[in-house]
């Protein structure tokens, strides 16, 4: 073992190692430390008030101030947007100011903002009111002109004795009356004119009906143009209204009918004359209005331009106090020693950058007294943090999704950087989809600066935080494509001649029959002559089933390595000795033996049938293998791998909790033990003895959870290595799905002598390749190589319990408001 000892270490396997700390702050000084830490962003602190609510905390004035400052920037933020005013992401340069000279322009800001919304909002107002009462004026008036056609006509009927006078006549009657007696008579006819919603014009006309008995007489016009609701502000349809009717009574009840329906009511008079001054004196006013109204929205822009040049800059500002005072809010307050005490976690390598932080707080707080800072111990668990950059990230992000990881436990992204696009690469192998895929990666990568300062769309954000998988993925599918010989499923003899040819030269049909190997194996890749041949799929399913099979079992035998390492690493011997060694055994005296009689028979070209030989290695060992056998000792090396298979079974199960019980005894009863020699003497330094202390070890708790393990892993080895046979399913379906459109879509308009239906293949061939073959079919080979990490190599060794560290970081809140 002293090989591995001498190995430098691996940077992302473990996470960095972290230290419990404790910060000691004079008050004056505080609130300069806690910032000068954020702006470094390497501290995690610790609320050592949980117990107490938000508002009995010591920095809740302040948290309070800056919230009214943030909901001041968010109606600015509302009012530009609504504006349609640019807010420059560069702030203009200005002289830097404290948070008391913010809150105070952010509130003159808000009175002025304010003041301008109540005048822009009565000038609207007013202005809306008079455009209705012009459209009143305009359609009232043809209304009231019609009338007194109508009644004059009326008026020469009644002359000639040909008016008939009848009771049920009573709306015509009403009309006739107040023509001739005008408004203005104690009994004549009078009218209202007004506007109402379109949608509310039936059952107004319904309810005034009802109201007066039927005596008046309901005319209306449609508005003609969309009408700014003086009330709502919002645009509606409307119509124009004018009511006649008679008596006092009547009037009343139509005012009170149109108060409640939000109709407005506009005076209308009858002669001509005074219509157009009016008329003329409403339209004056509007053009009045229009000008004062461009003058106050461009005063209004000109005040929400200059907010919003320090918009972003404010926004951060009061973000960054406010997370300074929460922060605060974590230390407890020391009132006899005037001090404010925290406590949290920091990467060890900080430290020191740390103490610099506190020593120029210290300065530029003009402070007397200097800020203690210590290390402490503790037996909470650590948080766990790797540093990543923008290509490892991503693949951090997919582990993290599982779990994230125990402190300083092995890591799977390290390993996941080349598993999981090479597994996702194995079942979306072509290389003519990969250089699709490459270039799509490419645009993202070369378009990262635009990219990264935009907003995306849900979609478009995942695929840009994965630009760098989705780069290695392509990759690995051209390399994967190359082996299967597959360019959108068509071979190529891209690296030589094929090593098989027609045996006679008149041989037409060189795919089906008569063909003959006459030169070395084709260098690299499938030989071209296997696609179109009547062995096809056998030969195809034969070599992707196998490659499945050793790809499984390579990728099982690392995570029960990363286990070995884990457990040395943390000194436990007897995962070691009773959970490493018996799982090796079991799975390759059983799995890795199929994986060593599949590169024999590649190898020596035998027509031995595997399946037959891994059945009857259970039902008959010592039975005769026949034809077979593939080498000599066969028989008795499947019998030892048969009974290693059965010890390791038992011994996966049974000794861990009895030696655990034992231990545990001797430290009851306070004896020096020296069974082992290392520090699985201690129970709590076991990953997988239920971290059981010694004055609550339960031996039943600790066996059945030793027994669900081995069972676990028994019947896992199973099931995962049959899982692995999704990579031979899925790269099997795609590379059919492409043969189908090639074929069927591609080659078939092609076979036509016209253009249109040429052209029509083409361009159904390019979207069925670029929704199905690129778009689905990449996200269920994603889907799968993310479940065959997760489920059958992480589950070897990777526990994914522990909480990831969030420093106090001022970038973060940055990125939050980016």
């Amino acid at each position: 073992m002293g090989v591995f000892d001498r190995l430098p270490p691996m940077d992302h396997l473990r996470s960095e190692k972290m230290c419990f700390v404790q910060l000691i702050i004079p008050a004056e000084s505080a609130r300069v430390a806690v910032t000068y830490l954020g702006e470094l962003g390497l501290l995690q602190f610790k609320d050592l008030n949980e117990d107490k609510s938000p508002f009995q905390r010591i920095f809740v004035n302040q948290v309070k101030r800056c919230a009214e400052m943030s909901r001041k920037l968010r109606f600015f933020s509302d009012h530009i947007n609504k504006a349609g005013v640019r807010s420059s992401v560069r702030p203009a340069l200005e002289p830097d100011i404290d948070l008391e000279e913010l809150e105070a322009r952010l509130g003159e800001h808000e009175h002025e903002l304010l003041e301008m919304n109540t005048n822009s909002d009565k000038l609207q107002q007013t202005y809306n009111e008079l455009l209705e009462f012009k459209l009143v004026l305009t359609k009232a008036g043809g209304i009231l002109a019609s009338s007194h056609n109508h009644a004059a006509s009326a008026e020469r009927e009644l002359d000639e004795n040909i008016y008939d006078r009848e009771v049920d006549e009573g709306n015509a009657y009403l009309l006739e009356q107040g023509v001739h007696q005008g408004s203005s008579g104690n009994s004549g006819v009078r009218f209202v004119s007004g506007i109402i919603l379109k949608s509310k014009a039936l059952a107004f006309e319904r309810m005034l009906f009802r109201a007066t008995r039927g005596n008046m007489l309901f005319n209306q016009a449609p508005a003609g143009e969309p009408v700014t609701d003086p009330i709502s502000g919002e645009e509606v349809e409307k119509t124009v209204f004018v009511i006649f009717f008679s008596g006092e009574q009547a009037k009343t009840k139509i005012l009170k009918i149109c108060d409640s329906f939000g109709a407005s009511c506009y005076p209308v008079p009858e002669e001509m004359i005074k219509q157009r001054q009016i008329f003329n004196e409403v339209s004056a006013r509007l053009s009045d209005l229009e000008v004062t109204l461009d003058a106050g929205i461009q005063h209004r822009n000109k005040a929400l331009e200059s907010v919003g040049s320090q918009l972003w800059r404010w926004t951060i500002m009061v973000k960054k106090e406010k997370a300074v005072y929460d922060t605060l809010n974590m230390l407890n307050f020391d009132v006899t020693k005037k001090c404010l005490v925290g406590e949290g976690w920091c990467p060890i390598f900080a430290k020191s950058q740390i103490k610099d932080c506190l020593q120029r707080a210290t300065l530029h707080s003009n402070s007397q007294v200097g800020i203690i800072f210590h290390e402490m111990d503790t037996t909470e668990s650590p948080p766990t943090y790797f540093r990543t950059d923008k290509f490892t990230n991503a693949f951090q992000e997919i582990v993290d999704a599982y779990g994230v990881a125990r402190y300083q436990e092995a890591n799977p992204a390290v390993y996941s950087v080349v598993t999981f696009p090479f597994l996702f690469a194995v079942m979306f192998g072509d290389w003519g989809h990969g250089i699709c895929l490459l270039l799509g990666a490419l645009v993202l990568i070369l378009r990262e600066k635009k990219l990264s300062s935009q907003k995306l769309g849900s979609f478009m954000e995942m695929a840009f935080g994965g630009r760098y998988v989705i780069l290695l993925m392509a990759i690995f599918s051209i390399y994967c494509g190359l082996i299967y010989n597959e360019f959108f499923s068509v071979p190529f003899h891209i690296f030589g001649k094929s090593a098989y040819e027609c045996r006679e030269k008149s041989c037409s049909d060189a795919h089906t029959a008569g063909l003959i190997k006459v030169r070395d194996p084709y260098p690299f890749g499938v030989d071209p002559s296997w696609y179109g041949s009547r062995s096809e799929l056998p030969f195809l399913n034969s070599l992707k089933m196998k490659m499945s099979i050793l790809m499984g079992v390579a990728q099982m035998n690392l995570g029960i390595m990363l286990s070995y390492f884990d457990a040395r690493f943390h000194g436990n011997a007897l995962d070691i000795r009773y959970q490493f060694i018996p799982q090796m055994i079991f799975l390759n005296s059983l799995f890795g033996y199929l994986a060593l009689l599949i590169l024999i028979k590649w190898c020596t070209g035998s027509q031995a049938d595997l399946y037959h030989v891994m059945i009857y290695m259970f039902l008959d060992p010592a039975g005769d293998l026949g034809e077979n056998q593939l080498f000599w000792g066969q028989k008795e090396l499947q019998i030892l791998f048969l009974l290693l298979a059965l010890v390791a079974v038992p011994w996966m199960l049974f000794p861990k909790p009895f030696i655990l019980k034992k231990l545990h005894k001797e430290r009851f009863q306070g004896h020096t033990y020296r069974f082992l020699g290392t520090s699985e003497m201690d129970p709590d330094s076991e990953p997988d003895s239920a971290r059981a202390r010694h004055d609550d070890f339960n031996f039943s708790e600790v066996f059945v959870h030793q027994m669900i393990h081995s069972i676990e892993f028994v019947l896992g080895a199973v099931s995962n290595t049959a899982s692995y046979l999704r990579l031979w399913a899925l790269s099997l379906a795609h590379s059919e799905l492409s043969t189908v459109f090639y074929e069927k879509l591609l080659l078939l308009a092609f076979g036509y002598n016209s253009v249109i239906l040429k052209a029509a293949g083409l361009i159904v061939f390019a979207f069925a390749t670029a929704f199905i073959l690129l778009m689905m079919e990449s996200l269920s080979a994603f889907l799968h190589a993310l479940r065959l990490h997760w489920v059958e190599f992480m589950n070897k060794f990777y526990h994914g319990d522990g909480y990831k560290f969030k420093p106090f970081s001022f970038a973060l809140l940055a990125d939050e408001e980016d």
